[in-house]
């Protein structure tokens, strides 16, 4: 199979820990017959140094000419001025709307090895392994009108929170397909009791809901969620909510595993319908591909940033994006024999003097790969 492959590894650590996800699908590639061909562009601060832009046009024209997206991060001090016109930010906000990346998956999940690294007791963590949906177009973060401006009475700002039945229908549909892969359990999470958004979002899931009745169907209010997650976060399978509070509460559930370095994300253009298998079928060519944990500029440039959660997108790349699940489950059953050797990066090692660099996980997981 040829693949072309976009890959935009942004600032801070997202060249990094790409290039370790690039050195995983070159192993992939000679153990089963593939043919990666990887296309780097620019985007965030270092495009907006560059260009002027977040997302210039010849990076949003690789992306286009491509068959998925690898992004590092965005971001950094350098470009942390609240005045400025354009924002890093903007380019990875520009691609979903531009790609209409409507749904992100962000799964959770505890390894064994790394239950000393939460922060949670250990009897709260066994069985955890979940998926949140995060709506990702829509929301706060895209609603109009939003600005600011100063009157007599001093500075306003305004955002505005819209959400239109057809953008919700879409994500439930992708929560209640990605929970019959899994147990068949689906929390959907609002604030009906506050927000008309709120109310709007539980009666339209709730009517898809009638057309998944193997789903076990639960709504719960997002504040309620987040003090779940930490007191019985076993209790979730899949996830589904809206932007702002999928955006808070994945990044919540990132630190029950020990670390954000840890987890992965996906973001679709399209519906994964679940097969006679139980197996997410291909999501379609519109699709990014990108580690939750942000450019982590303190610690860029050093060689100890966790790549795995990257390397662990590019397994949802494979799944999602080109149905190739024996991959998919080689990279991923590779990140766990590295972890069971007691391989880990300064971030999850108990000790200093125990920890791995970037590129030393890299090769590991590599390694299992080949063989």
């Amino acid at each position: 199979m040829d693949i072309r492959i976009a890959v935009l590894g942004g600032d801070g650590i997202g060249p990094e820990v790409t290039a370790e996800s690039v050195k995983v699908l070159d192993a992939i590639g000679r153990r089963f017959g593939h043919n990666f061909a990887f296309v780097t562009g620019v985007c965030g601060g270092r495009a907006i140094d560059e260009s002027g832009s977040a997302l210039p046009e010849e990076t949003l024209d690789i992306v286009k000419g491509s068959d998925a997206v690898l992004f590092g991060a965005v971001g950094g001090p350098k470009w942390d001025d609240p005045q400025a016109e354009t924002r890093p930010e903007d380019g990875i906000l520009a691609l979903r709307k531009e790609l209409d990346l409507f749904a992100n998956l962000r799964p959770v999940k505890v390894y064994p090895e790394l239950i000393d690294s939460s922060p949670l007791r250990p009897d709260r963590l066994v069985g955890v392994d979940m998926v949140i949906v995060r709506e990702l177009t829509s929301g706060l973060y895209f609603g109009k009108p939003k600005k600011r401006w100063a009157n007599s009475r001093g500075r306003v700002a305004v955002d505005t929170l819209t959400y239109r039945e057809r953008e919700i229908e879409r994500v439930a549909r992708v929560g209640f397909e990605i929970a019959r892969g899994r147990r068949q359990r689906l929390h959907s999470l609002d604030k009906m009791n506050v927000m008309e958004t709120g109310r709007l979002w539980r009666e339209v899931v709730t009517e898809i809901g009638a057309e998944y009745p193997d789903v076990e169907l639960i709504h719960m209010l997002a504040d309620n969620a987040a003090m779940q997650l930490v007191t019985r976060p076993s209790e979730f399978d899949v996830m589904v909510t809206e932007n702002t509070f999928g955006d808070i509460l994945s990044d919540e559930a990132a630190v029950i595993g020990g670390s954000m370095g840890m987890l992965p994300s996906a973001s679709l253009s399209s519906i994964p319908k679940t097969n006679h298998n139980r197996r997410p079928r291909r999501a379609g060519k519109r699709a990014l591909y990108e580690p939750i944990h942000g450019s982590a500029p303190d610690i860029a440039g050093q060689g100890i940033a966790n790549p795995v959660a990257s390397i662990l997108s590019t397994a949802m790349m494979l799944r999602y994006s080109f149905a190739l699940e024996d991959e998919a489950d080689l990279i991923e059953n590779s990140v766990e024999a590295v972890l069971a050797d007691g391989v880990k990066t300064p971030d999850l090692a108990m000790q200093p003097n125990e920890a791995v660099g970037t590129t030393d996980m890299g090769d590991a997981i590599t390694g299992r790969i080949i063989g």
